[in-house]
């Protein structure tokens, strides 16, 4: 049994490594929190008056200046590592390798003799695919961000870590443009030759998960053979996974958060050569805008003590009003996955069946539902439609078509086709089913008809997971005469009239219109990769009209 003045050295020694290996980075003299439990992030951010108490027990906080992230603040260092395989442009945008290392030497700098918080953990829920991770962060709620989304070593795993990917952050630190080389006081930088993603300027903590995302996006297709996909998944009792593709607000999180499924993640997984699904977090970062215990049980019953608020608006009291978009439509909670209590351990499964494309289109001309054709499906997947809606941001006064390549382009550092190539590669080797799913508009477009009823939503889904649409046939699906796309012409649950978008509408002329135009801008976008596809892809997208 050991005395306590060997229990006292052994703790003074492990105090000495964590210093000389913050010190290692250039952080001196900093008094360095290590590896504290939700509780003690949560007290701290409380008795220093940065966050508050919501009736939940869940810990909120407002992110500052950024509420979202900042895409033309996000760049990649361009080396020998990176200069040819990255697809540099207005996405992808590079960075000189001696401006990084002064900017990195001026954030550490910075963080030195400070209060800081550094968390270990990793990405990846596969061993095989492990990321080991050190996080180091100058607010005591983004450390507990990284606690929720990053999955969480054992004491064992802890003895001896060795990250190896850090992230930096330091949202108070504000970079000089015309000295520091970015855009403004603001960053995310990604190095993968040093192996650190740099962020300074945002509290925004999205820009953390996502730089560990961007990372793996180019280490995982470039080294390991392994697909990168920003989606959800689950996985039913048969043992069969659904993928959910989808921008921001199009219902990945809602939507793979199903009672009768098991969770394996809501937004970042990987597709390796042996057809496993593996999620790369530990947690859930979902959306809260207008959030109810009736349309979403697991979400709303994940906010308790532990999950971090940003940006919400409290009632009297400390009651949160998720209808209430005063500071941000992109109200946000992250928690630990194990809040919610029907997932899969570990975060991986296997045989992928179907895979759903999901986009809010508020011209609200796309099917509610509809099968796609591999060639399709290539097509729909590098052009990653959805829409912005009228008031969304200043100058939108209508509906705006908003492609992300591969469902999110901003953290994909390879070439579109790239990612394409791998996915339909797998689709067709695996034999799944691919689904475009229309969460948006019916009725008409946004501000004339209505959103489509989630309850629709699930019952489609639910029919596409049960085989309940039947084979690709025209007995039992209508051909789109605009997009092209098989349109089921039944479906359980659903009103035989809501699968027609044409249906839907009062004014058959309007309709046309409205899908002629959104065609367009799904031809005018797929132009920048005509060179890169094939043209059994070209012919998988919308038909063209000349007004």
């Amino acid at each position: 049994m050991p005395t306590i003045k060997t229990q006292q050295q052994s703790m003074d020694n492990l105090t000495r490594t964590m210093n000389t290996s913050l010190e290692n980075y250039g952080i001196k003299n900093a008094t360095a929190h290590w590896n504290l439990s939700p509780e003690e992030l949560t007290k701290i951010t409380l008795e220093k008056g940065l966050g508050k108490l919501a009736d939940t027990g869940a810990l909120a906080v407002n992110t500052g200046e950024f509420t979202g992230r900042s895409p033309l603040d996000r760049f990649i260092v361009k080396d020998d590592v990176t200069k040819d395989e990255v697809w540099w442009g207005s996405v992808n945008i590079p960075f000189d390798p001696d401006k990084f290392q002064k900017l990195f030497d001026k954030v550490t700098s910075f963080l030195s003799n400070k209060e800081i918080y550094v968390r270990d953990a990793y990405a990846c829920a596969d061993e095989r695919y492990k990321m080991k991770l050190r996080i180091i962060n100058e607010l005591p709620w983004s450390n507990l961000f990284a606690y929720n989304m990053f999955l969480r070593p054992s004491e064992e795993e802890l003895n001896g870590f060795e990250p190896e990917w850090t992230v930096i952050n330091a949202p108070s630190f504000m970079a000089d443009a015309e000295v520091d080389g970015t855009r403004q006081h603001n960053f995310a930088i990604l190095d993968f030759t040093r192996k650190i993603v740099l962020i300074g300027g945002t509290g925004y903590t999205g820009e953390i998960k996502k730089g560990v995302f961007s990372a793996l996006n180019f280490i995982l297709p470039v080294q390991k053979e392994t697909l990168p996909m920003h989606c959800s998944a689950n996985v039913g009792e048969n043992g069969e996974t659904a993928i959910f593709f989808g921008l921001s607000g199009t219902g990945k999180t809602t939507l793979s958060a199903d009672p009768a499924r098991k969770l394996i993640g809501d937004d970042e997984h990987g597709w390796t050569k042996d057809n496993t699904i593996f999620n790369f977090e530990g947690g859930c970062y979902a959306k809260v805008i207008n959030l109810s215990a009736e349309n979403e049980p697991d979400i709303y019953g994940a906010i308790r003590p532990g999950a971090l608020l940003e940006n919400v608006v409290f009632k009297k009291g400390n009651e949160v009003d998720f209808s209430d978009v005063s500071i941000t439509q992109n109200t946000r909670v992250s928690y630990p996955i194990y809040h919610i209590d029907n997932i899969q351990k570990p975060s991986l499964a296997h045989n992928p069946k179907n895979i759903f494309f999901l986009t809010a289109d508020a011209f609200g001309v796309l099917p509610p539902i509809s099968r796609l054709l591999p060639n399709q499906a290539a097509y729909h997947f590098m052009s990653g439609y959805t829409a912005k809606v009228a008031g969304t941001e200043a100058g939108v006064t209508e509906p705006v078509p908003s492609f992300s390549a591969c469902f999110g382009a901003p953290f994909m550092p390879l070439h579109p086709a790239r990612y394409a190539e791998m996915l339909s590669k797998k689709m067709k080797d695996s034999n799944v089913n691919v689904w475009l799913v229309n969460t948006g508009w019916t009725g008409g477009p946004y501000g004339v008809g209505t959103r489509m009823k989630l309850k629709y939503t699930r019952a489609m889904i639910n029919a596409a997971l049960n085989g309940d649409l039947g084979p690709y046939s025209y007995e039992d699906y209508h051909i789109h005469s605009v997009f092209g796309v098989a349109q089921p012409r039944t479906c359980p649950g659903v009103p035989t009239e809501v699968l027609s978008p044409r249906a839907t509408w009062k004014d058959d002329e309007a309709y046309y219109k409205m899908a002629f135009k959104l065609a367009n801008a799904f031809r005018k976008n797929f132009e920048k990769f005509e060179d890169d596809s094939n043209e059994e892809i070209r012919r998988g997208g919308p038909q063209r009209f000349d007004f």
